[in-house]
């Protein structure tokens, strides 16, 4: 495992993972038996439920007490179920990749376990679970109904976190809006978590290009988008060429999710037999 990866192995019924050693007790490794059946809990609330569903679930912990839970199940579906035969599963890359930012001290939603099937094979769900942080929003709320002074602050805060966080090594390749939630502390600054953390990669050295080009896919208005750039470039020397590399692929990403919408739109009125 790699020197970044904490916690302890376990098993349970047909599933095997990696447990924070503060969870890892009998009552919470009990609840983990059957993961589907924690979804249909009347008290869970379903986030998600598309590709992948997402729930926020009751686990017991010592003493009666209970954690709100954030539980992701990864269905493989198309040609990810062939890779989930010969690749690591995407439990255990969204366990890496927090491990990944704990070790780093970047923040992110802590993470309690994940369980993969105990035999490799195709069609089988795995799990992650992390600590519910409250009082959080998805940045993109923010983006579409913060005043215009406050959007700068909260641009200007969040500049800084992912500088450190492209400094410290981390690339989050799908770096959009549903990937990071934010809060304001007791001082009124703001605190943001990156999710998704199974998209998460860990590089020595990540080139400003490979950087500025990591940005693309978050929602700035355009408005913005110059002062934001120029929060992150700072204490660049040359920021012609990157504010160009910004704009060229943000122009590029929008066409390729302006072309998936129009291709669903033709599948979906095939289906009706509207066309």
């Amino acid at each position: 495992m790699p020197k970044s990866l904490f916690g302890e192995p376990f098993s349970i019924a047909s599933f095997k993972g990696w447990i924070h050693p503060q969870y890892n007790h009998p009552h919470l490794v009990q609840s983990l038996r059957d993961c589907h059946s924690l979804f249909e809990q009347p008290e869970s609330r379903i986030l998600m439920d598309k590709r992948n569903r997402v729930g926020v679930v009751s686990l017991p912990l010592q003493d009666g007490q209970r954690i709100e839970v954030v539980i992701k199940e990864f269905e493989p579906l198309g040609i990810d179920k062939l890779k989930s035969y010969f690749l690591p599963s995407k439990a255990f890359r969204a366990w890496r990749g927090a491990a990944s930012l704990v070790a780093r001290q970047i923040e992110t939603p802590r993470p309690i376990a994940y369980l993969e099937p105990k035999k490799k094979g195709l069609f089988r769900q795995c799990f992650f679970l992390t600590e519910e942080v409250s009082g959080v929003e998805e940045i993109r709320s923010l983006f579409q109904g913060l005043p215009p002074l406050e959007l700068r602050n909260l641009l200007a805060s969040l500049v800084r976190y992912l500088l450190r966080c492209h400094q410290k090594g981390i690339l989050h390749r799908d770096l959009s809006d549903g990937n990071i939630l934010v809060k304001k502390d007791e001082r009124g600054d703001y605190i943001f978590y990156l999710v998704d953390t199974n998209r998460i990669k860990e590089r020595k050295k990540i080139r400003l290009l490979t950087r500025i080009k990591n940005l693309v896919r978050l929602g700035i208005p355009p408005s913005d988008q110059d002062f934001f750039l120029d929060q992150y470039l700072v204490n660049s020397l040359h920021k012609k060429l990157p504010k160009l590399w910004y704009r060229w692929n943000k122009k590029a990403f929008a066409s390729y999710i302006g072309l998936k919408k129009k291709l669903r739109l033709r599948q979906l009125s095939r289906k009706l037999r509207i066309q």
